[in-house]
């Protein structure tokens, strides 16, 4: 029989080049001796309960203080913390922190599985932001920070706001516009930026969303810095919300948090406070040099922030050129794409119709780039093709009830043909980015039924299809 350790032995015995997370890339990133000597062997020693002379992540007073108050120090917020349980229960513990069952919340379209799952099992009325898609490259942008900013001023009674700074493609709002108006209006500004942790420490890249007025931010340190799967950080800015956040980060946190966790997030928190100027100028360098060598592949390229305003209806704001999105020619599929470089033993994070995305980090290394070269030089247009229609899936919406009552309602197994019209009692997820196409509540179109039929066919985890069924309200 199978194992979980003999299937990771067997992908680690294939060599693979890593531009999925996490950030510190088969641990490389722990051979940093300034920062700890050996600490690969001490997170396994390590991995410890709350015994005498350890301190409590739940009641810390005395090491584990003394960190967290250093991480505030480091971003520069009223009060941060370490988060075992990943930027999900940050995003969860944000949500209870800010908002009252059945308060109206302006919610960015595009925001992550977790945050929706929040706005459930907190009982929200959302509202939501239409996710801008641009045609031509085929992937979602930011938020037009004009639209959003109309939105809060002629949306009644809201609460407050979610947003998602960046997104999974690298693409930033103006974020410090936004929050300028929440202010104005006095209401709270959630901010999503798992994707941000390592964003305002050097000067080449956006500024982090704790300094541009979030009330609350949260930060998956596992996604770019060297710490390990299922870390974060939560930062929060408006004093009013601590005592709330506090209780709520504690609620959703295991009661036995791992020291290996929290060595890792200690650990990336000091590698900020290192020499990284210089890591993200070579490695956004490394980046640039790789566009020149896959220049000769014509039917793909490596977009970035001009090459995105090219082709949007309006500029976005700013993007994270640590971030490489491969995208392909109409025609072609991404999906293709991201299997076929795996097959050529590049690992990438994720992929959608036309595009592939990679997350490296000052932590790859040049053979995990010529693997990459190597690979996309080789493949061929007919490696990639893909016939069908391209479908858009963004903004397709309609809803019938809240959230919340749909969950709590009656709900049957249908065939994913037979559910058009119907009201979903589950949220459809594709996975990643973990953005849904439907949430619960909402009424299941036919668009969404090829679109679902679509990604399951190019191999992409849906989230609430079981057996080609979808949970309906009765």
């Amino acid at each position: 029989m199978n194992s979980i350790r003999n299937t990771i032995k067997n992908y680690l015995d294939e060599d693979i080049a890593p531009f999925s997370m996490p950030g510190h890339k088969y641990g490389r990133a722990f051979k940093e001796n300034s920062l700890c000597d050996n600490i690969t062997k001490l997170m396994i020693k390590g991995d410890l309960t709350e015994v005498d002379g350890l301190d409590n992540l739940h009641d810390p007073s005395g090491v584990i203080k003394e960190a967290l108050d250093d991480l505030k120090n480091l971003y520069k917020s009223k009060k941060s913390y370490f988060l075992v349980n990943g930027s999900t229960s940050g995003n969860l513990a944000m949500i209870f922190a800010a908002f009252s069952e059945g308060d109206k919340v302006l919610i960015e379209r595009g925001c992550h599985r977790s945050i929706f799952n929040g706005i459930i099992l907190r009982k929200l009325r959302p509202v939501y932001l239409d996710y801008n898609y641009d045609s031509v490259l085929g992937l979602p942008i930011s938020n037009n920070s004009v639209d959003v900013i109309s939105r809060i001023e002629n949306e009644e009674d809201i609460k407050g706001i979610v947003l998602t700074y960046p997104n999974y493609y690298g693409i930033c709002c103006d974020l410090k516009a936004i929050s300028e108006k929440c202010k104005e209006k006095n209401i709270l500004l959630i901010v999503d930026s798992a994707h941000g942790a390592h964003f305002g420490f050097s000067g080449v890249l956006p500024q982090n969303a704790v300094s541009l007025g979030g009330d609350i931010v949260v930060e998956s340190a596992h996604k770019t810095l060297p710490s390990l799967t299922q870390t974060a950080y939560l930062h929060v800015m408006n004093e009013n919300l601590i005592d709330n956040t506090d209780f709520y980060v504690s609620a959703f946190s295991s009661t036995s948090p791992s020291y290996m966790f929290m060595m890792s997030l200690e650990y990336s928190k000091d590698f900020l406070k290192s020499e990284v100027e210089l890591k993200y100028k070579k490695l956004i360098h490394r980046i640039e040099k790789l566009k020149q060598e896959i220049s000769s592949c014509s039917f793909l390229r490596i977009i970035d922030k001009e090459y995105i305003n090219k082709s949007a209806d309006f500029p976005i704001f700013d993007y994270d050129n640590t971030r490489i999105v491969i995208n392909v020619d109409k025609g072609l599929s991404g999906h293709k794409l991201l299997k076929y470089l795996r097959e050529n033993s590049v690992q990438c994070e994720m992929s959608d119709e036309r595009n592939v995305v990679l997350i490296p980090t000052p932590f790859n290394i040049e053979e995990d780039y010529d693997k990459l070269i190597k690979a996309l030089k080789k493949c061929s247009e007919s490696d990639i093709s893909d016939k069908l229609k391209e479908i858009c899936y963004m903004n397709s919406y309609e809803k019938v009830i809240e959230p919340y009552e749909a969950s709590c309602a009656e709900k049957i197994l249908v065939n994913i043909e037979d559910c058009e019209g119907m009201t979903a009692g589950d949220n459809i997820v594709p996975y990643p980015p973990g953005i849904p196409l439907v949430v619960m509540g909402e009424k299941i179109t036919r668009n969404h039924i090829e679109t679902i039929k679509r990604l399951l066919s190019s191999g992409v985890d849906v989230l609430g299809v079981n057996e080609d069924k979808i949970k309906a309200v009765k």
